[in-house]
């Protein structure tokens, strides 16, 4: 399912208005692992770099609370509709252990969420050649799937 007919199918249900905005994407290196746990219920936050958004002209799609999103696997199906409940900014070095916790990845400590994400974002931030460290901007965002494509049978 494209994510345009997702987005419809939960519309009508939730009866929304279909110019609602939202975004689609997929989950970094591993999209489908990833939305497997989005749709497990196990990952309900995720961490992008604060400040890629403004270098890529987007500081007008930072995610809000209230936001939707329609989450997509690898071969961009839609799987999910999700909204932001909460955003925070923090330097790499102080994202917690709680919205590691909540990113739902490998044994869910911050140990192994700076170690993976260090890695992820020192090759996306290289991409812009810009540095990344402990102190690069991080934007923490906390999500609750509201539509699932299991919903539409």
């Amino acid at each position: 399912m494209r994510a345009e007919e997702l987005w419809k199918t939960y519309c009508e249900k939730e009866k929304i208005d279909i110019d609602t905005p939202y975004e689609a994407w997929r989950f970094g290196d591993a999209p489908d692992k990833l939305a497997d746990l989005v749709l497990k219920g196990i990952k309900t936050a995720t961490a992008s770099g604060y400040d890629l958004y403004f270098m890529e002209g987007e500081e007008a799609q930072l995610p809000q609370p209230g936001n939707y999103s329609v989450i997509l696997n690898a071969k961009d199906e839609a799987v999910c509709v999700i909204q932001t409940t909460k955003t925070t900014v923090v330097p790499f070095n102080n994202v917690s252990e709680e919205h590691a916790y909540k990113e739902g990845e490998g044994d869910r400590s911050l140990a192994y969420w700076r170690a993976v994400h260090e890695e992820f974002f020192t090759k996306e931030f290289e991409e812009t050649k810009t540095e990344f460290n402990g102190q690069t901007r991080i934007l923490c965002e906390e999500f609750q799937v509201v539509y699932k494509t299991m919903d539409t049978n």
